[in-house]
């Protein structure tokens, strides 16, 4: 097949928040048309729901709603098979079968681009083996490769500068229904990037909390290198990549005094998250700073998360004034 012609698409889900312009822009330097799935919407997440298995993650059954959505328009699916995406760190096995969960589920399944992703021992080696592989698979070699990956980088850094690199309009204050001026309360914001920047799935949690006055921190906002400070806390590493993210987040943030309090966002079925939150929340209770764990599956209301996080915000303001 002439790869002009080729419609890959790209799942708007899991780690699309993270890597999603880079594939783009990769393989559309290399001619192809790349199809993004729309923002998550309840047919999605419905589809998602009667595809996956009952012990699937809310992220995952989304995945394959987005998946689904996908199939019938598209020559290809890029469904990368990342069992690591740093040194000495791994991501969560649900995540490193998609592929294989995917062909057994779609009927029909279009072609699945499922290149291995690991840079466990070797980070440089993992990622040029990756990239061409992804390229192989396509039918691509040489030059043009290289072209398309320097392509990639760029957009990704830029991108990344964009979408984290200013948090100004986070940081007025706002005026609750009895009128009073509330001044912006710095708040942490921490969960996985899959359900923190979707919208519908996360049920925009970042909007809400800077409805309500508060300044929002999130894990992109804290130098990586605070973070992987942070985490020499603990008594052993975590050797999960997301989930080290997430506790030294919370870890670093802890520590700093004008922060009123954290909110951890999680995915009901989520194995790493059931012992990084727990981890969080006793380190918080140590230290005396507020903290609240929402967890979302497809059966959460939204009119019980907003009470709660009301109440939640109510009592930072009350502690802060006191």
């Amino acid at each position: 097949m002439n790869n002009k012609m080729w419609r890959l698409g790209v799942p708007r889900a899991l780690f699309y928040y993270y890597y999603g312009p880079w594939w783009e822009i990769f393989f559309e330097t290399l001619g192809i048309e790349v199809i993004v799935s729309p923002p998550t919407y309840r047919e999605i997440m419905d589809l998602g729901v009667s595809l996956a298995v009952a012990e699937a993650c809310l992220p995952v059954k989304a995945y394959y709603g987005h998946a689904a959505w996908l199939a019938s328009r598209v020559d290809a699916l890029l469904v990368p098979r990342l069992v690591s995406v740093e040194r000495k760190s791994y991501i969560c096995p649900k995540l490193m079968g998609l592929p294989d969960m995917l062909r057994a589920t779609l009927k029909p399944c279009p072609q699945i681009i499922d290149t291995t992703v690991n840079l466990a021992r070797r980070p440089e080696e993992g990622l040029a083996a990756a990239v061409q592989g992804m390229a192989r698979a396509i039918g691509v070699r040489g030059h043009r490769v290289e072209l398309a990956k320097a392509a990639a980088e760029a957009r990704y850094r830029s991108w990344t500068c964009e979408r984290w690199g200013d948090t100004k309009g986070l940081e007025t204050g706002n005026t609750d229904q009895a009128g009073e001026r509330r001044y912006a309360l710095p708040v942490g914001v921490i969960g996985h990037g899959y359900l923190l920047y979707d919208r519908y799935l996360g049920m925009d949690i970042p909007g809400k909390v800077a409805a309500l006055g508060g300044q929002v921190i999130l894990p992109e906002n804290i130098d990586p290198q605070e973070v992987e400070k942070a985490c020499r806390q603990l008594p052993k590493r975590l050797y999960w990549t997301l989930g080290r993210k997430i506790i030294g987040t919370a870890l670093y943030l802890m520590e700093q005094e004008k922060v009123a309090g954290l909110i951890h966002l999680t995915a009901f079925g989520c194995g790493p998250d059931s012992l990084v939150g727990d981890l969080a929340e006793r380190y918080a209770r140590r230290r005396g700073k507020p903290f609240l764990l929402l967890t979302l599956d497809e059966h959460t209301g939204e009119a019980g998360l907003n009470t709660r996080l009301e109440a939640f915000m109510d009592m930072l303001y009350r502690r802060r004034s006191a």
